[in-house]
């Protein structure tokens, strides 16, 4: 997974493709173990004083020595053992001890009471960027969130939340309302990371829920849309907003222009049982006739910064020039949607970014070159918290407790 994270890959796609043959006990581990490594691999990095070891043992060192430090069950001997065995799969017997020399004198470092790493985790450029919006505290709490394994959250799909409490916890999981309301928190008596794959749960085969951050159930709730608009759902895979939509009372039209991820669009609709049409369609090819569509959804593809528990190799992908290619594209997107909607229609306009290039400063742009279109926030949709002073939706990690996202809602006002 590592490689092919290094490669350009993210890492759920990597473990999507790495991890189908594990048993389950397997996957959790090495999941955990990929994902422990991105969240930390800027501490790992600085104790491991990698710039002297061998290129193709940099992630052996840190998967050995994030064992070491923030695994306390994984005994310090079988971290150094398996670490060793894999250096020497990888670069040879020369490699492997100078691995097993590496890491058992991290392991005497370490100690039995020194199990958890410390230090920065993120770049520091883009903890300089918080700092400036957010000030110091709210940057720590940020960070802290980040580096802490994500809290899991369903929504209810073809059964009610008190089904799927009930039967949840007959299963032995902790259930409880998420924060806002939005969706149920299901935890385990256990370590996280032996938490259950998804499929594993009550109610997934039959389509009792979803798995959605409560943020983006709430830009759902935010877009406000009336019972039996139809609704196209540009940007839509993997399908989670399409099925909160749909359940609302929309009429669902949901495309995407990503024929990989289609396939996961109509999975995703099948299983929780809603009536949306799918189709592969890219937004800025024009797929509709101009003026022909009630609604439009776009929630654009952007640099992530918002979900960071959940992706952490999205700290390790982003840069400056990420967020403004991502920034051009959202421009060019949001114009496209707005060529589809009559007047008297909506343009709810969502990413799942911490960053105002992303977000106001896209829709203030846009409004200034569309006059036809204003802001129009739906009152009382989500709780006055969750609201910027221009009306737009704006949840933060580390004041909210979910994932970051944002949203504006406007319309076409002639």
């Amino acid at each position: 997974m590592l490689d092919a994270v290094r490669g350009g890959a993210t890492l759920q796609g990597a473990r999507d493709g790495a991890l189908a043959n594990l048993v389950e006990r397997d996957r959790r581990l090495a999941y955990e173990l990929a994902a422990g490594v991105l969240r930390r691999r800027g501490q790992l990095d600085r104790m491991l004083e990698l710039a002297t070891a061998n290129p193709r043992l940099h992630d052996v060192l840190r998967l050995g020595a994030y064992q070491l430090r923030a695994l306390a069950r994984v005994p310090a001997y079988a971290a150094v053992s398996t670490s060793v065995e894999l250096a020497r799969e990888v670069a040879g017997e020369k490699a492997a001890r100078y691995v097993n020399q590496a890491l058992r004198k991290l392991a005497r470092e370490t100690g039995s009471g020194k199990r958890e790493t410390s230090g920065a985790t993120h770049p520091s450029w883009l903890v300089a960027r918080w700092q400036h919006r957010f000030g110091a505290t709210d940057v720590t709490r940020l960070l802290a969130w980040n580096d802490t394994k994500p809290t899991f959250t369903i929504q209810p799909a073809r059964w009610s939340a008190e089904a799927l409490t009930v039967e949840l916890r007959k299963a032995g999981f902790g259930v409880e309302e998420a924060p806002y309301g939005a969706g149920l928190r299901v935890s385990s008596a256990d370590h996280v990371s032996r938490f259950p794959f998804p499929a594993q749960l009550p109610g997934f085969a039959e389509g009792g829920f979803v798995v959605q951050d409560p943020a983006h159930a709430l830009v759902c709730r935010y877009a406000a849309f009336p019972p039996g608009t139809m609704v196209y759902d540009a940007c839509a895979a993997p399908g989670g907003k399409s099925v909160a939509l749909e359940r609302g009372g929309a009429r669902l039209l949901a495309g995407d222009g990503r024929r990989e991820r289609v396939g996961r669009l109509v999975e995703t609709a099948r299983r929780a049982g809603v009536a949306i049409q799918v189709a592969v369609a890219d937004l800025l090819a024009a797929p509709f006739r101009s003026e022909a569509l009630a609604a439009v959804l776009v929630d654009a593809p952007c640099s992530a910064t918002g979900t960071m528990a959940r992706h952490p190799d999205a700290r390790w992908r982003v840069t400056q020039g990420t967020i403004a290619r991502a920034a051009a594209r959202q421009r060019a997107l949001l114009a496209a949607a707005a060529a589809l909607v009559r007047p008297g229609g909506w343009l709810v306009y969502a990413t799942c970014s911490l960053e105002p290039e992303e977000n106001s400063d896209i829709v203030t742009e846009f409004l200034a070159r569309h006059p036809q279109f204003a802001r129009v926030p739906a009152p009382d949709a989500v709780p006055a918290a969750l609201l910027t002073p221009s009306g737009d939706f704006q949840s933060l990690p580390q004041r909210h407790g979910m994932d970051g996202a944002y949203a504006a809602r406007l319309g076409r006002v002639r």
